[in-house]
């Protein structure tokens, strides 16, 4: 033969489409036998597809991908690629496009389930205490029901549980709590930007009709009547969900996030759909940049900005975020909150907005430690809308003691920066409540290069607005901003993206070796390894304020050419926050050590002027 198979095959199929457009073939006569029967297909041997290709084209390419190939290479690499990877654009721009939906989910699906530790956290024996019991959490009992504060103020700041004890109880009602809320939101974003939609209406008519169930007897649980805002990217069903984004501004879904399904089902009240950067990036969307209410020069950081300012400034009870890198550990650390990132598929993120398949996580924001893990227990739930979901027991006792549980620390982490003399303080009040500190290691490799996933992921989830160009309305148009690594990233390698995946299993092997070790990590909050690493292997973290630090120059997620710094005279002083790690699917001891670190450190009930 004088040409090769996939030389003929294009060819003959080439003249079989020749063939049919001329109408040489009429219709029920069966085409002429243009291949020998039997003969394999083979890879890649579609009709060319997409514009002239050259080898000056690959010379350029190969500096993004850092390889080297031979004029000889680069020749027989331009004069196939229209054939071999027609299928890669025919997808896209061809004849037969297919369209990708929110709902068009990843057959690959990350389960950070098989790298668990089986046999659970070693916990020490119960101390005896009077307990409350909600399923399989117990918080120590507080006695008999005070009198909740005559001062709005004070109501706005106080705990969940203690909330939810008193509407119990039909000390307060969820009327009377709602409309402090909504005054307070109305009353401080102007200066906070951390509102996107006020949901007073909805609002009054859940709080109502909670008063009326519980004036009926029919109380649904703790969080039956407690006020709470959800970042803007939990669909809520007639109510606008934005995503922060100026092309979905006017996007109204037509049904709830599971999340807020079951928060309803728990009989929480919605006040406010809170802020979020643009498509979860950092603190800036279509309203301007959220505040942090501590040091209003600066922004909330990101992207759960809204939650953590709002949290901060004491406007809602609770909030709910979500983290892909960061997103909930850097804005509870900049706003005095506690966060808790719970274990990748514990939480159904079905009808959240997408960045990342792999890497999303939904979890609450508060203003302790407990009343994290109540919320927790209400999002925890199997939904099969989220391929990823888990059902997994969460167990949580306030009055187990931690005196035998082991938490790990790098000694380099702790001693350089961006470590401070609260982390360093933070380890030592664990070492005072009889904790057991264990110096830990992991290979010296180059987590960020994981990113690839997260580029490629969210690259993928907003190829339409990016090839459409509606990613240009987004209002930071910077170079570390989504416009520019949307586009960036349709030039990353698909083979550099399955070796980052192999990595990402070899980082989950190792983790899993490291909490054999121990039972959780203390970390500082943003020590950028772990936050990459935990994230992509799927851990919980939990972020907890236990000092304050003062800052003479306002901090941000932007580079300073995106968002000036801004220098404080007098220094402030600013709440600063450690972050602890905790094995798969076991908030629960983890949360424990972080009630233990809260109460030491007794900065729980410190609020931003101005706002208490």
């Amino acid at each position: 033969m004088s040409s090769s198979r996939r030389q003929f095959l294009v060819s003959s199929t080439l003249a079989s489409l020749s063939a049919a457009a001329l109408g040489q073939t009429p219709q029920g006569v069966p085409a002429p036998q243009t291949q020998t029967p039997g003969a394999t297909p083979v890879l890649g041997a579609a009709p060319p597809t997409g514009p002239e290709v050259t080898p000056q084209d690959f010379a350029g390419a190969e500096k993004l991908m850092q390889v080297q190939m031979s004029p000889a290479e680069r020749a027989e690499a331009a004069g196939n690629w229209r054939t071999s990877m027609a299928g890669v654009i025919e997808r896209r721009i061809g004849p037969r496009k297919v369209p990708l939906g929110e709902t068009d989910v990843p057959a690959t699906i990350w389960s950070p389930a098989s790298m668990r530790i089986e046999g659970g956290a070693r916990s020490a024996s119960q101390a005896s205490a009077s307990v409350a019991t909600d399923a399989s959490l117990k918080f120590v009992s507080q006695g008999d029901v005070p009198a909740p504060p005559a001062s709005d103020a004070e109501l706005a700041f106080s705990r969940v549980l203690d909330l939810s004890r008193w509407i119990r109880e039909r000390k307060l009602t969820s009327e009377r709590l709602t409309r402090v809320y909504l005054a307070r939101l109305k009353q401080h974003d102007p200066q906070l930007k951390c509102v996107i939609t006020l949901c007073e209406e909805h609002a009054l008519q859940q709080a109502r009709a909670a008063d009326a169930e519980i004036a009926a007897g029919n109380y649904r649980g703790p969080l039956h009547g407690i006020p709470y805002g959800a970042k803007d990217l939990l669909d809520t069903a007639g109510i606008a969900t934005t995503w922060g984004a100026d092309p979905f501004r006017d996007r109204v879904p037509k049904t709830d996030a599971a999340a807020i399904r079951l928060l309803n089902e728990a009989g929480a009240v919605l006040v406010a759909k809170l802020s979020l950067g643009a498509l979860a990036l950092n603190d800036v969307w279509f309203g301007g940049q959220t505040k942090n209410p501590w040091v209003l020069e600066e922004g909330a950081s990101g992207s759960s900005a809204g939650p953590a300012s709002a949290v901060a400034a004491g406007l809602v009870a609770f909030a709910i975020g979500s983290e892909t890198q960061g997103s909930i550990i850097s804005p509870s650390m900049r706003c005095g909150v506690t966060g808790l990132r719970p274990t990748f598929g514990r939480v159904p993120r079905t009808g959240a907005m997408t960045l990342s398949w792999t890497c999303d996580k939904l979890g609450p924001m508060a203003r302790s430690v407990e009343d994290t893990v109540l919320v927790l227990a209400a999002l925890s739930a199997y939904d099969a809308g989220d391929v990823a979901s888990v059902s997994a027991p969460l167990n949580y006792d306030g009055a187990d003691s931690v005196k035998k549980l082991r938490v790990g620390y790098f000694p380099k982490w702790m001693n350089e920066a961006p470590a401070t003399d609260v982390d360093r303080k933070a380890l030592a009040l664990l070492k005072q409540a009889g904790v057991r500190a264990v110096e830990v290691s992991l290979p010296d490799w180059p987590y960020d290069s994981l990113n690839v996933i997260l580029f490629a992921e969210s690259a993928a989830a907003f190829e339409e607005i990016t090839l459409d160009h509606r990613v240009d309305q987004l209002r930071m148009q910077t170079p570390e901003a989504w416009p520019n690594t949307f586009r960036q990233s349709r030039f990353l390698s698909a083979v550099d993206l399955v070796q980052a995946d192999r990595l990402r299993r070899k980082v989950a092997i190792e983790m899993r070796r490291l909490m054999h070790e121990v039972d959780l990590l203390l970390v500082p909050s943003l020590r950028d390894e772990m936050m990459v690493i935990s994230n992509f292997t799927g851990h919980p973290s939990l972020t907890v304020p236990v000092g304050f630090v003062e800052i003479s120059e306002t901090r941000s997620d932007w580079l300073p050419e995106s968002v000036p710094v801004v220098k404080l005279s007098p220094p402030r002083r600013v709440p600063y926050g450690v972050t602890l790690i905790g094995r798969l699917f076991e908030e629960g001891p983890m949360a424990r050590v972080g009630q233990t670190l809260e109460a030491a450190a007794k900065v729980r009930d410190a609020h931003p002027a101005g706002f208490a």
